[in-house]
């Protein structure tokens, strides 16, 4: 039997609505959340992000601003211009947007964002609440995929859980949540690649998570029969956008999957909001 999709747009309404609520009390009281984002450059990827984080503002209500820089802008110029935000009482949420140019410190820059302004939930302050199980804005991409395993009605005490990607935003961060519900987490990386053992990991995840950006890197064929799969990777192929897993396959094997585009991608752009508001309260 194929897998129940895992419909990402229907969390992201249902989160969005909740939201709405907060938000009108807040602009009873005279208060408007507002979500400032930072671009530098024209990468086609954030483009899009920086598109649907416009429009779910929007429709919720949250004040957007969008600052757009030149590639060519110094290390000196944005640590001024994230200060100034940081001072800047109408701003509530900091979001920087990824990728950066080569000759600009991104981490450095993110750990400058003040946590109670830091949407993106990657301040190390943020960050050390999620490793101690109280996570107030944690990353984005990771509180996604943890509402989307959640979603499933699944009981994650003992559960085998295999993520592929180690990344700060993702792959750790989504380990410490599963880690605190007391799942058994596996994280693979490029070293479990080149030992040739992914497919074995990946075979004996009841939860799999994949989060590396290298189309189809996961064959449908690995995946455990009735696992839950959450697909973070967004590729584009001969003009259409698929994941890491290959999707065919993988749905006739798995209970539950999430469609790219259409799962994990929603949800991010809600637990944005979802941060700015809790920003907001904080402030």
């Amino acid at each position: 039997m194929a897998a129940q999709l895992i419909e990402g747009k229907k969390i992201a309404v249902k989160i969005k609505e909740e939201l709405k609520k907060e938000i009108e009390d807040f602009k009873n009281r005279g208060i408007q959340p507002c979500l400032t984002s930072i671009q530098v450059g024209d990468d086609p990827g954030s483009n899009v992000y920086i598109r649907s984080q416009k429009r779910s503002c929007e429709n919720t209500g949250i004040k957007y601003q969008l600052h757009k820089f030149e590639e060519k802008i110094t290390q000196e110029e944005m640590v001024d211009f994230i200060q100034k935000l940081n001072q800047d009482k109408e701003v509530n949420g900091i979001i920087l947007q990824m990728p950066l140019p080569d000759h600009l410190n991104g981490r450095a820059l993110q750990r400058l964002i003040k946590p109670e302004k830091d949407a993106e939930g990657v301040s190390p302050a943020n960050m050390g609440m999620v490793v101690y199980g109280e996570p107030l804005m944690g990353p984005c991409t990771a509180m996604a995929v943890f509402e989307l395993i959640k979603s499933t009605g699944v009981d994650l005490y003992g559960k085998e859980v295999t993520i592929v990607g180690h990344s700060d935003i993702v792959g750790k961060p989504t380990a410490l949540l599963l880690l605190d519900k007391f799942a058994t987490t596996s994280v693979c990386h490029i070293g479990t690649g080149e030992r040739g053992t992914l497919p074995e990991y990946v075979r004996r995840g009841e939860i799999l998570i994949v989060a590396v950006g290298k189309a189809n890197l996961i064959k449908g064929e690995w995946v455990k029969e009735g696992a839950i799969v959450i697909d973070v990777g967004i590729n584009r192929v001969e003009g259409k956008i698929v994941g890491d897993v290959e999707f065919e396959v993988a749905k006739e094997r798995a209970s539950y999957i999430t469609p790219v585009p259409g799962g994990v991608g929603p949800v991010t752009t809600a637990m944005l909001l979802k941060n700015t508001v809790t920003a907001t309260k904080l402030q």
